[in-house]
């Protein structure tokens, strides 16, 4: 259940952060699976850096909102590293 709330925040966070930033925004469909990579990814990162509490959470409040938080962090991360890589190869 986690895996799947962090991967759900990614995407809107991925789609949040192409919104707002509109030099990193890529489209919906790029937005979304960067938003999907960079959620599963959170989480594994906040667990390897000792924030394991927040990132694995369990099903309390708290480990619901350290999961969508660091999925939706996660996702706009990787969206502006798509970004980057995107605009690097265009040049």
């Amino acid at each position: 259940m986690e895996l799947i709330i962090g991967l759900l925040s990614g995407a809107v966070g991925g789609n949040v952060a192409g919104k707002l930033l509109g030099k990193i925004d890529q489209g919906t469909l790029i937005n979304s699976i960067s938003g999907i990579v960079g959620g599963g990814l959170g989480g594994t990162v906040l667990s390897m850096l000792g924030a394991g509490g927040m990132a694995e959470g369990g099903m309390d409040l708290m480990g619901i909102i350290g999961q969508v938080a660091s999925g939706g962090v996660g996702g706009g991360v990787v969206l502006a590293i798509v970004s980057a890589i995107r605009g690097a190869m265009s040049k």
